[in-house]
C-alpha cells in the first residue's frame, strides 16, 4: 500500500483511479455474463455489483482525505469523509461478506469475511474518534481503514507477483495459466489486506515517532 502521507496521496489517487475504472468496466452493462467472477446465481451478481460499485467510491476518494488542500477545506473534508463511508465503505463491506461467502472457496471466505469486517471496524472506529474530537485517533483510524480499501490494488499487484514466484517450481503440465491465476487470486487478497496493515501500522508508528501526530479540527 502507497504510505498515506500528503507527499503520497496524488500517487495513491492515481492508482486508485485507474483500479477503480478496471473494477467498473466489466459491470457497467449489468450483464451477468459479463462477470469476471464466477457467480452462483442473479442475487449473487447484484451483491457483487453493489461490492464493485461501491468499493470504487471508496478507493477513489480515500486519497482526497490525505491531501493537504481538501484537509484544510473542513467542510469538504468532512463532506468527503462522510460519502467515503456511508457510500463506499459501509455498503461494499457489508455486501462483501455474503458474496465471498457465497464463493465457494475457502480462503476468500475466510480472506475476505476478515477483511471485511476489519473494515466496518476500523471505519465506525475513525467516525467515533471524529465525533469525539480525537482527531490523532481518527486520523490513525482512517489510514488503518484506507488500507483495507487499498486492498483492491494491492492484490493486484500481488497475485502476479506470486504467479511469478511459482515459475521456477511450475511443470510444462500445471494447467493453464489462467486456471493458476484464478486460484492465487484469494490468495493475493488474503495477503494483500494484512501487507496494507503492516504497512498502515509502520506509517502511524513513524508519525508518532516524528512528532507528526497533532490532530486538526475537522470531522468525517
Amino acid at each position: 500500500m502507497t504510505v498515506p502521507r500528503p507527499r503520497g496521496a496524488w500517487p495513491m489517487f492515481a492508482a486508485a483511479l485507474v483500479v477503480g475504472v478496471v473494477l467498473l468496466v466489466p459491470y457497467l452493462g449489468l450483464d451477468i455474463d459479463d462477470s469476471r467472477l464466477e457467480v452462483s446465481g442473479t442475487l449473487h451478481y447484484r451483491m457483487l455489483v453493489v461490492h464493485i460499485f461501491t468499493a470504487a467510491v471508496a478507493i477513489v476518494l480515500g486519497p482526497l482525505q490525505f491531501m493537504p488542500g481538501v484537509r484544510a477545506r473542513r467542510t469538504l473534508h468532512r463532506t468527503i469523509g462522510r460519502v467515503y463511508l456511508v457510500a463506499g465503505v459501509l455498503p461494499s463491506a457489508v455486501t462483501a461478506i455474503p458474496v465471498a461467502l457465497w464463493s465457494g472457496r475457502i480462503v476468500t471466505q475466510i480472506g475476505l469475511t476478515t477483511a471485511a469486517v476489519l473494515w466496518l471496524v476500523t471505519g465506525g472506529l475513525a467516525y467515533r474518534a471524529a465525533r469525539r474530537r480525537d482527531f490523532s485517533g481518527h486520523r490513525d483510524w482512517m489510514t488503518r481503514n484506507y488500507a483495507l480499501t487499498f486492498l483492491a490494488v494491492t492484490s493486484r499487484v500481488l497475485t502476479p507477483l506470486l504467479l511469478l514466484a511459482q515459475v521456477p517450481f511450475v511443470s510444462g503440465d500445471a494447467g493453464p495459466i489462467g486456471e493458476r491465476v484464478r486460484s492465487l487470486i484469494p490468495v493475493g487478497q488474503t495477503l494483500g489486506w494484512i501487507v496494507d496493515l503492516v504497512v498502515a501500522e509502520s506509517v502511524i508508528r513513524r508519525r508518532r515517532r516524528d512528532g507528526h501526530h497533532t490532530g486538526s479540527p475537522d470531522t468525517p
